[in-house]
């Protein structure tokens, strides 16, 4: 199958830039796969909306404020964006700007903060950076006090500024239930944006439930696919842990199952895969890696309902939502761009911060 089939025009003023003044207002897409029905609400809607009982599968994982912004000694400027540690917690896999002009051997720092030192490189712009917090504390707890969130390109916000508001970013490029004992997050599971406390707190009292799990989201979940058919490409790998009343509530035949956004789809569906739908009740957590890659005409097994946003063409979510949208079919690519041009006519918001789109 070729890339191009998930391809569209978007228009430059659709991507959303900020997100709704509330969480919880935003446009909101129902699709039902059962009919084709479709129609238009806001995100608080949902209450209403859900005529059956859900278990909600969400992606608790908070956002790392990755993007940290240093020199060299010579005084050049160095854009180092923090992806995963490795077994020593001051090593780190990161992404370093400019990549050509830093070699192994070389350092950087933030004055008074830390220094590091690029300990090796690969082709793709990729280093092994050592870092020395002179205060002791971790890595993580340093990006916590001078970093920024990796906010995609196309919101296209000046984070080095000294006018960048970072507490906004800090604040809603995150879930409201992101847990900070999780912060392995490379990128914010964005269809977790729009819910609020009150959202959820009404949920609840109309008999849903919330499940966490945690995926460790990485920059390979938002890059478009550089090949030219959908079935050479190499899909990156995520770590997610399941804690046992997940795995529970995923066994729970008296709920559907509702996964919220496509992060919390890709381990469900990939621990489901890998040890087979639970069916009864579990007294152990799980946690393995996903490079699963789920395209049409695949059928997802660990859901019954999703929601998503609106994403970038030719990218592995469209290919994962396309599935979800008809399994066992190519007709979900068709539905699936059919609902994006009726998304742009009626002016939703398009990729992070934009709008939602649920599928029942």
């Amino acid at each position: 199958m070729n890339v191009s089939a998930f391809d569209y025009i978007l228009p430059e003023e659709r991507i959303a830039r900020f997100p709704s003044q509330r969480r919880d207002e935003c446009k909101l897409l129902v699709y039902r796969r059962n009919t084709g029905e479709i129609s238009h609400a806001r995100f608080d809607d949902l209450p209403d909306i859900l005529n059956h009982k859900y278990n909600f599968f969400r992606n608790n994982a908070a956002v790392l404020k990755a993007r940290i912004f240093a020199k060299k000694a010579t005084g050049a400027a160095v854009e180092c964006l923090l992806l995963t540690p490795s077994d020593n917690e001051n090593l780190w896999n990161c992404m370093l700007k400019p990549a050509r002009r830093l070699d192994v051997g070389t350092h950087f720092g933030v004055d008074g903060i830390f220094d590091a030192e690029v300990v090796s490189k690969d082709t793709e712009g990729g280093a092994v950076v050592k870092f020395d917090v002179f205060d002791g504390s971790s890595v993580i707890a340093m990006s916590e006090r001078i970093g920024v969130v990796p906010l995609p390109p196309y919101i296209a916000r000046n984070q080095k500024s000294p006018d960048y508001n970072r507490d906004f970013d800090n604040e809603r490029y995150e879930t409201v239930y992101a847990n900070p004992d999780k912060r392995v997050a490379a990128a914010a599971p964005t269809a977790g944006l729009h819910f609020t406390p009150e959202l959820n707190n009404k949920l609840i009292s109309n008999g849903h439930t919330f499940f966490d799990l945690t995926l460790h989201v990485g920059l390979g979940t938002f890059r478009p696919i550089k090949v030219d058919k959908i079935e050479d490409h190499s899909m990156h790998s995520e770590i997610y842990e399941i804690p046992s009343e997940t795995l529970t509530a995923m066994a729970d035949t008296s709920k559907l199952r509702l996964a919220v956004g496509t992060t919390s789809l890709r381990a469900m569906e990939d621990y489901c895969r890998k040890f087979g739908v639970p069916q009864s009740p579990s007294s152990k957590s799980a946690t393995d890696a996903a490079s699963l890659f789920v395209y049409p005409p695949q059928k997802l097994i660990s859901a019954d309902a999703m929601i998503t946003n609106f994403h970038l063409p030719r990218s592995t979510l469209m290919c994962l939502v396309s599935a979800f949208i008809a399994p066992e079919s190519l007709d979900g690519i068709r539905i699936l761009l059919d609902l994006y041009k009726i998304a742009l006519e009626k002016e939703y918001g398009f990729y992070s911060y934009g709008d939602a789109m649920l599928i029942l």
